[in-house]
């Protein structure tokens, strides 16, 4: 079995003893052409695509490179579907959804865009300049949705991206294009704020949490910011984990989204017989492992199927570092109480993903192979390791003889529950 780690892999055997499954999605090689995929999900809001009107100023939302969505892809059959009534390529404008990470290089624009590069207009979001945002309104949760204000003046918007699972928002992709996706700092912060119950010490909404929408707040808070923005339709992929289009879904916003959701949860999520002694996670290599902040969603899905005081092994090589420059600053606190605190007091999106680390760092024993010096890691509660094969040496120490494990090749695509 081969288990990715950035640009290169490992091979890894189990003995069948110790082996409970390698958990995978269960989802079928795609049966058509990522090209007519696309093209039959835009033949279905045809309707809304030929309301639009020659002249009119269209803004396109899109991922960056940090979620693979295959936009090389579907953004240029997108603007051939504009271009063919009448859309001209200087009247559209991609909009790159940073949220609150780093701008993208000449280089990452050119893969998320494709043959459009050079073509259409590609910005990236800012969520820290006051001149480029403007306010669309409040939630019903008091949360000021201040957005990247091309989204506001355009005459039309397009929202794209990818569905998945998400660890506190339920799911990626729809509404997420708008907030975080294009929203100001302060917007962003306000929106995941909401995963924490209202009162000190009151920790972590059970309802925010993986795969799950109903009742989620930060969901909630989300789709009332997409409402205020009142998208014209949404295109949303759903990749197999090697990152083919195998479907694709567009339509209204909301609706459309939710589909796409339930499709995903069919063949993403994996019914457990039984917790583990020994997980072994791969994020499933470049992008997914980019940076920890990302690589942490294959820690949280992997902890799902891990018993309490169970060892995982995470495979993530982190190449941008923690993926935000204060992350590594919140491990100054080393009890979850302390860290609530301080994160009520201070909050930041950043803050609550390490918070979530913490977590999961105190109820399992957790290697992590990375590229980070190896003091930083055990400063976030985690044990140090470069190679697989030294994760292994360091897992067995620490496990009966009798161990029992599950191996996730793609721990950021699957989602282990109880049967």
């Amino acid at each position: 079995m081969e288990l990715k780690f950035g640009d290169t892999s490992w091979e890894f055997d189990l003995p069948t003893q110790h082996l409970l499954d390698t958990i995978r999605p269960t989802v079928a090689a795609p049966t058509a052409q990522p090209e007519t995929i696309v093209g039959e999900a835009l033949d279905r809001c045809d309707e809304i695509i030929r309301s639009f009107r020659p002249g009119d100023r269209v803004t396109i939302v899109t991922s960056d490179i940090t979620r693979y969505t295959g936009s090389e892809i579907y953004l240029p059959l997108l603007v051939a579907r504009l271009n063919e009534i009448g859309i001209r390529d200087r009247d559209i404008e991609i909009l790159i959804a940073l949220g609150i990470h780093r701008k993208q290089t000449e280089h990452e624009h050119r893969k998320i865009v494709g043959p459009l590069f050079g073509r259409v207009k590609v910005l990236d979001h800012d969520c820290d300049n006051p001149g480029d945002l403007a306010l669309l309104g409040t939630t019903t949760g008091g949360i000021e949705v201040e957005v990247n204000r091309r989204i506001v003046e355009t005459d039309r918007l397009i929202l794209t991206g990818t569905i998945g699972f998400h660890y506190f928002a339920g799911f990626g992709g729809g509404r997420k294009a708008v907030l975080p996706g294009v929203a100001s700092r302060k917007s962003c912060m306000a929106s995941h704020f909401a995963v924490l119950n209202p009162g000190e010490g009151a920790g972590k909404n059970p309802l925010a949490t993986t795969g799950n929408l109903a009742g989620n707040p930060v969901h909630q808070a989300m789709e009332e910011a997409c409402a205020l923005a009142a998208p014209d339709f949404i295109l949303n992929t759903v990749l197999s984990p090697d990152k083919r289009i195998i479907a694709a879904f567009a339509g209204h916003w909301r609706e459309t989204h939710a589909a796409g959701c339930q499709l995903y949860a069919r063949h993403f999520a994996y019914p457990l017989r039984q917790l583990a002694d020994l997980v072994v996670v791969s994020c499933g290599g470049f992008p997914k492992d980019i940076n920890f902040i990302q690589a942490h969603k294959s820690m949280e899905y992997g902890s799902q199927a891990l018993r309490e005081g169970g060892v995982m092994v995470l495979l993530a090589q982190c190449r941008d570092g923690y993926g935000n420059a204060t992350f590594f600053n919140w491990f100054r606190f080393r009890t979850l109480d302390e860290f609530e605190t301080h994160l009520r007091q201070h909050y930041e999106i950043n803050g609550q993903t390490a918070y979530s680390t913490l977590q999961k760092a105190l109820k399992f024993r957790i290697i992590l192979v990375s590229e980070f010096p190896p003091a930083e890691v055990r400063a976030m509660g985690m044990m140090p390791a470069r190679t697989l094969d030294e994760a292994l040496s360091q897992a067995r120490e620490l496990l009966p003889a009798d161990f029992s494990a599950y191996v996730i090749p793609e721990g950021g695509t699957v989602l282990p529950i109880k049967a």
